[in-house]
């Protein structure tokens, strides 16, 4: 189990995390969520060990976890980190960067794990190519193949799509997650997308104002958001009567006490994304069909159930 309790943390005199606590267990997916700013990126290295404590201590079991005063090398064994900058030898193939760090006195069974990687991020076609004639989004695979080469107990991701495109993005995230939760690794991840989150997190922490805002499930915080930061993340949304509703809550109907008048419509593909002017605030909504502008409509909404 990792546990972080009650960290703090700051580079200068600014505070960027106060008093977090929080636990993971063994294969736990945890997402970090939070604006740019708000320590995401920064939590991640203190539970790698890269930075020093200014209060608190992070445990994974009964180890502690310790920053650059007490350890000449940062980092442990048991643990990988992939950031946003990736460390790869560029002068040699896809194939060997996987492996660099596998045992050769087992050339067989470093083979079949280099294959089995390979298969995880989808690099097979690319496995002879030498990393510096990769795409970024490319090297990005590459480094997670990597981290996960030697198995490690827990795996901190930074942001871990960023750089991949659209085409690949969607079945690479299913497979690398699938892969984590089959060999029980615990996965604390940063990200700003919430493709990362719906449908892989176990919990996701919000943080906010150096704190966290919440910690719970993706569907509990999606159902019952306390915050429109909370909202924010999951898509568009409204605050009406004080009670914050998503565009796909709000409807079209025949009659009711919500009158407005259309403003503009924006093709999603599968929807329109409609925006509508509703007693002078501007409210967003999603409809099968597009409306054109000026039209005047009536609007209801189902909140979820506390």
């Amino acid at each position: 189990m990792l546990q972080v309790k009650n960290i703090s943390f700051n580079y200068t005199k600014t505070s960027v995390l106060s008093t977090l606590s929080f636990n993971a267990k063994r294969g736990e997916h945890v997402s970090i969520i939070g604006e740019s700013g708000s320590g995401k990126s920064t939590l991640l290295k203190l539970i790698r060990g890269e930075y020093d404590l200014n209060e608190g201590q992070i445990f994974w079991k009964d180890k502690e976890i310790l920053g650059p005063k007490f350890n000449l090398v940062i980092g442990y064994d048991f643990m990988k980190y992939v950031a946003q900058e990736f460390e790869l030898d560029p002068f040699i193939s896809v194939k060997e960067n996987i492996g660099q760090f596998l045992s050769n006195f087992y050339p067989s069974e470093k083979n079949e794990r280099v294959a089995e990687l390979l298969k995880v991020v989808e690099l097979q076609a690319l496995s002879k190519t030498k990393v510096k004639l990769l795409s970024g989004g490319q090297k990005q695979r590459v480094a997670l193949a990597r981290a996960l080469a030697k198995e490690p107990e827990i795996l901190l991701l930074d942001e871990p799509f960023s750089h991949i495109d659209n085409f690949k993005k969607q079945s690479l995230r299913r497979s690398v997650f699938r892969y984590l939760k089959e060999k029980n690794i615990t996965c604390i991840v940063a990200t700003h997308d919430k493709e990362d989150v719906l449908g892989y997190a176990d919990r996701m922490i919000v943080l906010n104002n150096t704190t966290i805002a919440a910690n719970n499930s993706p569907e509990e915080l999606y159902s019952n958001p306390k915050t429109s930061l909370v909202a924010s993340f999951f898509g568009e949304f409204n605050s009406i009567n004080n009670e914050i509703v998503y565009a796909n809550q709000l409807k079209v109907v025949t009659q009711s006490h919500l009158e407005a008048t259309i403003i503009q419509s924006y093709f999603k593909g599968s929807y329109y994304l409609i925006e509508a002017n509703l007693n002078g605030n501007v409210v967003v909504f999603e409809n099968e069909n597009n409306i054109g502008k000026n039209t005047t409509i009536f609007l209801n909404y189902y909140p979820f159930k506390s």
